[in-house]
């Protein structure tokens, strides 16, 4: 197998801990030179801001992308009271009068407990949600009023971790498609002092935390010494909280061609749940759906190339 062969067949997964300052797809575009592989990606986007957990799928892993950017996701918050922005962050245009910050700790604390639970949040008018086709912030830059439909999201624990007002730091573990800084100015409008993000820091994204993480520094200093592949986590491990499946020999090549295979009478599995197919040697065969009327399982996203 010849070097650009090799490199199409690498699949897996780097966690970056991205530096504040460079946008996700800088971040991408660095892998992408520093390994030679083209076929990368991130799966769910961290603001230039913020710092903390980037997950980038390489090769044919980036397929995974819909799945691992779904995963729930954890932040150290900086948030300052007594003013607002438009933006929502430290970038935007101040929206109102700076005052003192008179909410006491208690206070504060009551109020965050209620956005705990599934709730509704309105992105902020800064984002790159599409409207008419077009990104929220391209028209918010250009003066034009932006209404954005409200979502539900589901917000799992709220606590503060550090209380020195005007700010403080907030522990957020969230769902996937939470805007942070649409909590934090939410937050202000209920104190009524009004709030910000000054700060983010991404702890985890999906099962993977700041200690799978490795700096962007060190990553480029591994290309240029040529054993970046030791940070590299096998496509299999991407989506570790889902359930697996061993495939033998001939379950894989059946697999891999796209037929459907017997899944056990007594596994228990719910109809339409999706599971991970791995072979004897610990590679992601496919991703499959289990099938309860005929008891099979039937892949859905193949990552063994037919021989």
């Amino acid at each position: 197998m010849d070097a650009p062969e090799m490199k199409n067949a690498i699949s897996g997964v780097l966690v970056v801990d991205k530096p504040v300052g460079m946008t996700s797809h800088q971040v991408v575009q660095e892998i992408r030179r520093g390994t030679g592989i083209r076929r990368a990606g991130h799966a769910g986007t961290l603001d230039p801001r913020a710092s903390g957990v980037l997950v980038v799928l390489i090769g044919p892993a980036v397929r995974l992308s819909e799945y691992v950017s779904a995963g729930d996701k954890r932040y150290q918050a900086i948030i300052r009271l007594g003013n607002a922005t438009d933006t929502y962050d430290a970038e935007g245009r101040f929206t109102r009068e700076e005052q003192p910050v008179t909410v006491t700790e208690e206070e504060f604390t009551a109020a965050l407990s209620s956005f705990v639970g599934r709730i509704e949040q309105t992105p902020p008018p800064y984002s790159a949600v599409k409207v008419k086709g077009r990104k929220a912030y391209e028209l918010a830059r250009k003066g034009e009023e932006v209404k954005l439909k409200p979502r539900m999201i589901d917000v799992y624990h709220l606590e503060l971790l550090e209380w020195a007002p005007p700010e403080v730091v907030v522990d957020v573990h969230c769902s996937s498609g939470t805007y942070v800084r649409s909590l934090a100015h939410d937050l202000g409008e209920k104190l009524g002092c009004g709030a910000y993000l000054v700060g983010l820091r991404r702890t985890k994204s999906g099962h993977f935390t700041l200690r799978d993480a490795v700096p962007l520094r060190k990553l480029k200093e591994a290309f240029v010494m040529g054993n970046w592949y030791q940070y590299l986590i096998p496509a299999a491990d991407a989506l570790l909280d889902w359930p697996s499946v061993t495939l033998n020999h001939e379950e894989v090549e059946e697999v891999r061609h796209g037929h459907r295979i017997p899944a056990d009478p007594a596994s228990g599995f719910e109809p339409g749940q999706m599971v991970r197919g791995i072979s004897e040697a610990d590679e992601l065969v496919a991703l499959m759906e289990y099938k309860a009327d005929t008891n099979e399982w039937q892949p859905r996203k193949v990552f063994l190339a037919p021989a």
